[in-house]
Parts: structure tokens; sequence; C-alpha cells
């Protein structure tokens, strides 16, 4: 079992060029299932698990260990949609003759709405980054995210030369290696420029052991032909230099993780007084909700956010809903002599 999970990873990893962050889900998703098989299950050593033993009713005492453990269905949908892949991946290339887990049904989940700020938190979310360098990194940050609807991956992957601020628009590499163009307003590329002039302000000469930044006049898709200085990261002498040319980076001028991000919104949260919760993906719903409030269909914001499914995006028909009776209501002739 643990050799073919390896196999399993190394295929997503490399054939189907998954993400990271992807693939430590996956890897937590199948540790657990075989700290099932060995302790619970079949009371073995994990390397004594073999992939043959397993059976639909196996896979279905997995999913009672887990209701057990208190796992929300959506964990156990997202496990149990991981073993799926992991057998199917075996049948493949002809390890399994059939597939254990392919008729144990997923369970049914809570259908709740995705979260989404308000206009007026949004602003003040924006607003509460201003004044000093690096909340003008901050505004930039959370001005891209709420115009882009970005995934907090793509986000901190973003080098210089994949922004054009004078087209607006950015180039990014979505899941699955599938790379597409996102517009962004111009409340965001001024943030963004106005991020560049402080950059080498803020930045220079703060650390000994980090080189002085250096200025990259090219612009790989400008459009029109005009130039902008980007800034390269500073990167302490001891790591060979790459041609890189991060868009956002931390005190120490390398480039910002996931969690940065996570902790700068945390912060800018409640700074704005804006409740508790608010992540990343809470900006890449805002954006596509407002989207959708504002008339753009689920095609164009499926393109805009990179699902590969349609279905995927269908989650913020409850707005498309919403809007469609609050239209009927204030449009149709009878509908408008309705009690309120």
């Amino acid at each position: 079992m643990l050799a073919l999970i390896d196999d399993f990873l190394e295929y997503l990893e490399l054939e189907r060029n998954l993400s990271p962050h992807t693939l430590r889900a996956y890897r937590g998703d199948l540790d657990r299932f075989t700290t099932f098989l060995a302790r619970d299950y079949f009371n073995l050593r994990p390397e004594d698990v073999r992939p043959e033993s397993v059976e639909p009713a196996t896979v279905r005492a997995f999913l009672a260990a887990m209701t057990r453990d208190g796992l929300k269905k959506q964990s156990q949908a997202r496990a149990l949609s991981a073993v799926k892949s992991l057998f199917r991946f075996a049948c493949l290339n002809q390890l399994l003759p059939a597939n254990p887990a392919s008729s144990v049904r997923t369970p049914k989940q809570e259908k709740t709405l995705p979260r989404h700020l308000r206009p007026g938190e949004v602003e003040s979310l924006i607003e509460s980054a201003s004044g000093q360098p690096l909340e003008t990194r901050d505004r930039a940050l959370l001005e891209l995210l709420y115009a882009t609807g970005l995934r907090v991956g793509e986000l901190v992957s973003l080098d210089w030369p994949d922004l054009d601020l004078n087209a607006r628009v950015l180039r990014v590499m979505g899941k699955g290696g599938k790379e597409r163009m996102v517009p962004f307003g111009n409340p965001a590329a001024e943030a963004l420029k106005a991020w560049l002039q402080d950059w080498d302000g803020w930045f220079s000469g703060r650390n000994d052991d980090v080189q002085t930044p250096r200025h990259n006049q090219s612009s790989a898709i400008n459009s029109k032909g005009t130039t902008a200085k980007r800034p390269i990261a500073k990167r302490p002498t001891r790591r060979a230099q790459t041609d890189e040319e991060p868009v956002f980076l931390n005190h120490r001028g390398t480039r910002l993780s996931d969690r940065d991000v996570r902790r700068i919104i945390d912060q800018r949260a409640a700074t704005a007084g804006v409740p508790p919760g608010v992540h990343p993906h809470t900006l890449r719903h805002t954006f596509a909700t407002h989207l959708l409030e504002e008339g753009a269909d689920l095609r164009t914001i499926q393109e805009l956010l990179g699902h590969s499914s349609l279905a995927t995006t269908q989650r913020y028909t409850h707005v498309e809903i919403e809007r469609m009776l609050r239209i009927y209501r204030e449009s149709h002739p009878r509908a408008k002599l309705d009690p309120v």
C-alpha cells in the first residue's frame, strides 16, 4: 500500500502537475486511510498492508471510523475521493482487477453558501492598509485578490513579468498547469504601482547578508510596448540566483508564503473591524459573488476563477436566483401588487 501511494503521488506531481498544496492534501488523506487499515482494521504494520486486501466493506468501515472521529462530511468526501483515485490509478496500471471503492457512495454534504463580504466590508478591509511601505504592499495584495479572485497559491507565485500594469491584465498558472489571463481594474493597478515605488526605499539595505535589489526594465506581456521598473527580490548570498521577480515580498525581501498572506488578512480584518474568519478564499468568493450580482454569467466567472468544471462555479447560483427574484418582483406588474 505504501509503495502504491508513493507511485500515485509521483504520478499526480509529474503527470498531472498538481500543486504542492493539493499533493499535501492527498498525502494526508491517504496516510489516514493507511493508518486505519493497519491499526484498526487488519492489525498489521503499515508496510505490510496490501492493496488487494481492501474490499468495499473496508472502505465503508473507513468512512464509519471518520464519522466516529468527528470529521465533517466534507472532509470525509475528500478522503473518499482520494481513496477512489488511488485505486483507480492501481487499476489503470493493472495492479488490481477492480476498484474496491468505486461502489462506495460519497457522504451527503450539507449545502452551505460560500461566505462573502459586503461591498462596504471590502472597502473597509482595503482602506485599513495605507501609509507605511508594508501597508502599501498589503493594499496592493488585497486590491489584487478582490479584483481577480486568484487562489492564494496563485497570488504568491506571481512574478512581475506576469503583470501588465498598462493593459491591467495578468497571466497566472492555475491548477493542473492551466494558464489563464485575468483582467483587473484601475484601483488594483494603482495600488501595485504605489507598491513598486515603495519597494526600493523599504528593502534597500535592510539586511547585511542580502544583495541590493536590481531592476529589470523589460515587460514580458506588455501589449503596448511600454516599460516599467520591476524590483527583483533581494536574496541571501548563500542562495543561487534565479530569474524570479516576486511581486509580493516579506520584510526579508523573499517571496510571501500562503501563510504570510493569511496572517496579513487576519491583521487587516482586525484593523478594519471586519468580523473574524476572513480568509484569502473569502475574497475569491466575494469576487465571484459580486460579479454575479452585477449580471456576469456563470461561464465567464468560471473562466476567471480557473474552474475546470462549471459545476464548481454553480455554487454561486443562489445569488443568481436571489437576483432573478428581486428583478421579477420589481418588474412584473402583478408581482408589484404582492404584499410586502
